[in-house]
């Protein structure tokens, strides 16, 4: 994909600069290993799960400690989440926000009490008060699967369904992304929240299919729903063509195994790794690391499984 980031060149920067970084950019296990990492997590997806893992596989593997909480899709728990963690004192706090107005009083939290802040998948609209963000451009993530619905459908009218996340920044961002980038010949007739639950999103989707019995497409904020919706519409004996985000393991099967006609693929060992890595770096007033990074993301369906980027650490 033309837009994508060398998988190759992030993966050197991730493994290089954290192994070799005695040489590199002084970020060696000696130098590291008095730090302590906050990280606050959003919820316990699998997104989640596998985007912790990278941070502390990262942090070891440099020489720092991490302590972690998380807020379980809940403001007023991340709120008290970053109070711990500056009651703890910690070096900086890498957070995974629950939604996009949470973080005003995250990072107001953390700025009066010296504390950096790194944040992943999402940046406020000020970047002056954080240390730094991984970011995912999640409306171009969404838009990835509209183009293919647009390249599907062609020029025949049809009918499309949205099963978006928790109500929220990264949910809020994919959707609006695909809704966006949508041909006016295919018009959404249900939007509603799955939750990020996969038994939620098969709710959502049986009543969707019953409402509409000529729906077409669908796009589903996570593969985990996904699977969800699928068992719905194989219920209903309806073949719904289902577009997704992630990227895991049992998503690229259900590819390849015409479950699902596409998802994107943005790793969470990718954010995590990369995070840990410039988080370390800032600190360190390295002029060389970019403060806001990329994640990268590619659109995959049957035809180019084999580019897939590895979604999470095994074990």
């Amino acid at each position: 994909m033309k837009n994508r980031i060398s998988r190759t060149a992030i993966a050197a920067l991730c493994v290089l600069s954290l192994a070799a970084c005695d040489k590199a950019d002084g970020t060696s296990g000696g130098d590291t290993k008095s730090l302590t990492l906050g990280f606050v997590n959003g919820a316990t997806t699998e997104f989640h799960t596998c985007l912790e893992k990278a941070i502390n596989n990262a942090a070891a593997t440099a020489g720092a400690k991490v302590v972690s909480a998380n807020s379980k899709q809940d403001p007023a728990a991340e709120l008290s989440n970053i109070e711990d963690m500056i009651s703890r004192n910690v070096s900086a706090m890498i957070v995974q926000t629950v939604n996009s107005d949470a973080l005003k009083n995250d990072v107001a939290k953390a700025k009066a009490a010296n504390i950096p802040i790194f944040l992943t998948s999402v940046i406020t609209d000020d970047t002056s008060s954080i240390l730094g963000a991984a970011v995912i451009d999640l409306k171009g993530v969404g838009k990835l699967d509209a183009d293919w619905v647009a390249k599907d459908a062609g020029t025949t009218p049809a009918e499309a369904g949205i099963i978006a996340g928790a109500p929220g920044a990264a949910s809020d961002l994919l959707v609006g992304g695909f809704k966006d980038a949508l041909p006016a010949t295919v018009t959404v007739v249900g939007n509603q929240p799955g939750m990020f639950n996969r038994q939620k999103a098969q709710d959502v989707a049986d009543n969707m299919i019953q409402a509409h019995p000529n729906l077409k497409y669908v796009f589903v904020a996570n593969e985990d729903m996904a699977f969800g919706a699928y068992q719905a519409f194989q219920a209903a004996g309806k073949s719904v063509k289902i577009v997704t985000v992630n990227g895991t393991d049992d998503g690229l099967a259900a590819v390849k195994d015409g479950k699902f006609a596409a998802t994107v693929a943005n790793s969470a060992n990718d954010m995590g790794q990369l995070a840990v890595k410039n988080t370390l770096a800032l600190l360190k007033s390295d002029a060389s690391t970019q403060k806001i990074a990329n994640v990268p993301f590619e659109l995959i369906t049957k035809d180019n499984l084999d580019e897939a980027p590895q979604y999470c650490l095994k074990g």
